[in-house]
């Protein structure tokens, strides 16, 4: 793969997670890569989707990113960020407010973080489970068939069962991205989540989790996943946050 199929993938990858609308070339030209014609950039897509990177979804639309080109994206051509010092001392600023309010712990982390993700925000401890923004996470275009809703649906109904299944594919310390067919929890393959395990000063294992769609915000999740996880890492708490962007 040359650099400039390398900056068509992150573009129309960063055009969808937008929009959530197939790209097409011309978008591709006039928004990301200047200086080369709509009709290279196209023969570059066909290309990328003989690749297996992108798909059509329909022979008059754009290009969508696959599995397999989100995960080129994640491997070779996202870059790790930090969450901002501004982003930092408001998440802080944040917590000590909403314990200042005697909110239990679990509902103050899914409070928040649901309001940092717009999505659903769940957090559990021995059991026992809090959650916050489910309406955000099913307003998606990608749950609007009625199919992929009741998938996810019965999924958040049942979030505990799945735990030990998506802690057995993760290591401590190490924060995991898995895109589509990857996904731990099979039921909800049409999604991506963003997982990090955290030990408390008891020793006790937490999780962090992120589920959205495919088009999420990988780098932004990951940061905000591993910043959450020193904010927790005295917590005795287990959170999984269920977000769109």
């Amino acid at each position: 793969m040359n650099k400039r199929q390398e900056k068509i993938i992150a573009a129309v990858i960063e055009e969808y997670t937008n929009t959530a609308v197939p790209v097409g070339s011309e978008i591709v030209v006039k928004k990301y890569i200047h200086g080369v014609s709509p009709a290279t950039v196209r023969n570059d897509m066909n290309v990328l989707e003989e690749e297996g990177f992108l798909y059509q979804p329909h022979v008059s639309a754009g290009r969508i990113p696959t599995d397999k080109g989100y995960r080129f994206f994640v491997e070779e051509v996202m870059k790790d960020r930090e969450l901002s010092l501004e982003d930092q001392k408001k998440m802080q600023a944040d917590i000590l407010k909403l314990r200042a309010q005697n909110m239990r712990l679990m509902r103050t982390t899914a409070k928040l973080l649901s309001s940092y993700s717009g999505g659903l925000a769940i957090s559990s401890l021995e059991k026992e489970f809090s959650d916050f923004g489910v309406r955000g996470l099913l307003a998606n275009p990608e749950f609007q068939e009625i199919d992929e809703f009741c998938k996810v649906a019965e999924v958040l109904d049942y979030i505990d069962e799945n735990v030990d299944t998506i802690f057995k594919q993760i290591k401590d310390g190490e924060t995991k991205i898995f895109i589509g067919n990857e996904n731990p929890i099979k039921q909800i393959s049409n999604c991506s989540m963003v997982v990090s395990p955290y030990k408390n000063k008891k020793g006790e294992r937490g999780l962090l989790a992120i589920i959205g769609p495919k088009r999420m915000k990988y780098a932004k999740n990951k940061s905000l996943l591993e910043y959450m996880r020193k904010l927790l890492s005295s917590a005795a708490v287990l959170v999984i946050v269920i977000n769109i962007f």
